[in-house]
């Protein structure tokens, strides 16, 4: 029995939290069974409720509380699951009730469980009958952020004015922004490319390669995507290479380089950079790298290390400039990866913080004199970034903050914040947290 909605269970199921060291990213699951199912239709199906019940997992579980008699037992996980699946259907998809109802309680049958088909029914047709008043009961609970307790108190201490439109924007579907390769195309031509594609796109205001598009698409009917002329990276991520400002000749690291978007950013600004490493503690990762390169048609050194030991690859030449895209939470990019908010835990917190204290002091000793490391996160806690930042120039004496002139974000400590969603400027990027900083001499 290979259905969109069975496929759909298999996926969440595998990004549980209660799996532990074995729950899956969202995007792994995905990769694993979408490939099971033959028609695209099943494919794209699966994946859009997979997103759409991540993103409403805690509003479901409400439903789900009142809806239900009694709490299922742990066995049947599954169940409680397809429930929820169901409910974002009936209440947030555009998909008859008809289909929502029956096909997802048939999946039960083909899981062993036939006594649940007529238990999902039930639920199902139960909220369709009180879904104003249980709709009207949520906007009353915590539950209408569909984030876990733990999240919404941290966000309530570190942003009390942003913590509810936080939330808000990652209950909503991120934006597809690009990058257009300005070595072989301006972003006004290909603007006016995809018009005459029919598709409709305005330029970014953050930085001078994004567009973003008012509806996003499969890459292959981007025009020029094979040949190298448009990436699709987020408007935010874009800012680490026009940061970093990459000059000729020099030599750069690119740490915890992985998927590769900045690396190749990097080389796009720059073509006469002498020599840019490439580094990544996973050698699977750093395939989507060469493959990133390949299709750009663009070249740098490959190096599988770890960035919190150099001495196991480092080649003992100093570098001009380092981007340190570091280990985060990630929790400026719920809206892209809602998994995210249900695989994290409070205590990953500190744990990650004290990695990144690693790596910034190991990655620091390969710097030149005078040269500079950007220091950047997609999380949008201050525990990951400014407190970071802070803690660690304490314990150094050749180390500046670089203030940055921009008319993005907000100041956060010695460097900026981006907060996930549309910003005053009407830029609508992930959260994002850059510093930039200087090597002096003592």
């Amino acid at each position: 029995m290979k259905t969109a909605r069975l496929t759909c269970l298999r996926v969440l199921l595998a990004t549980s939290p209660g799996k532990g060291k074995n729950s899956k990213s969202l995007d792994v699951a995905l990769a694993n069974y979408l490939p099971k199912l033959e028609e695209a239709r099943d494919r794209a199906l699966a994946q859009r409720l997979a997103y759409s019940t991540l993103r409403w997992l805690g509003a479901t579980e409400y439903f789900s509380r009142k809806l239900l008699k009694k709490p299922l037992k742990s066995k049947d996980r599954d169940i409680h699951l397809l429930i929820q699946i169901g409910l974002v259907q009936l209440w947030r998809e555009e998909i008859p009730a008809h289909a929502a109802v029956h096909e997802t309680a048939a999946v039960a049958r083909g899981l062993g469980k036939p006594w649940a088909v007529s238990l999902i029914n039930g639920v199902l047709r139960n909220f369709q009958r009180q879904r104003e008043t249980l709709v009207s009961g949520l906007e009353d609970s915590q539950s209408k952020w569909s984030s876990p307790d733990w999240l919404i108190k941290r966000l309530q201490a570190d942003w009390p004015q942003d913590w509810q439109a936080i939330l808000t924007a990652n209950t909503r579907q991120a934006p597809m922004w690009l990058r257009v390769n300005l070595n072989k195309q301006s972003r006004e031509d290909y603007l006016n490319l995809l018009q005459k594609q029919g598709i409709t796109a305005t330029a970014g205001s953050w930085s001078k390669a994004a567009i973003c598009l008012q509806q996003a698409c499969p890459v292959n009917h981007l025009p020029g995507f094979e040949q190298g002329t448009v990436s699709v990276q987020d408007a935010a991520a874009q800012l680490a290479a026009e940061i970093l400002d990459p000059q000729p000749g020099e030599r750069i690291l690119d740490a915890c380089a992985a998927p590769g978007s900045k690396t190749c950013h990097l080389l796009e600004l720059e073509p006469a950079i002498s020599e840019l490493t490439a580094l990544d503690n996973s050698s699977t990762r750093l395939q989507r790298v060469s493959e990133n390169l390949e299709r750009l048609e663009l070249e740098c050194k490959i190096v599988t290390g770890d960035a919190a030991n150099v001495a196991s690859w480092w080649d003992g030449q100093d570098y001009d400039r380092i981007l340190l895209d570091a280990p985060c939470s990630s929790l400026g990019v719920i809206r892209r990866h809602p998994d995210i908010s249900w695989r994290r835990q409070a205590a990953d917190i500190d744990s990650v913080r004290k990695l990144q204290l690693k790596i910034l002091s190991s990655c620091w000793k390969l710097l030149k004199p005078g040269g500079r490391l950007l220091y950047a996160t997609c999380s949008i806690l201050p525990a990951e970034n400014q407190t970071v930042i802070t803690d660690w120039l304490d314990t150094v004496a050749d180390a500046r903050a670089i203030s940055l002139k921009v008319d993005w974000g907000q100041t956060a400590g010695d460097g900026r914040q981006i907060l996930p969603g549309r910003g005053d400027d009407g830029a609508d990027g992930d959260g994002f947290f850059y510093c930039l900083l200087e090597k002096t001499a003592i």
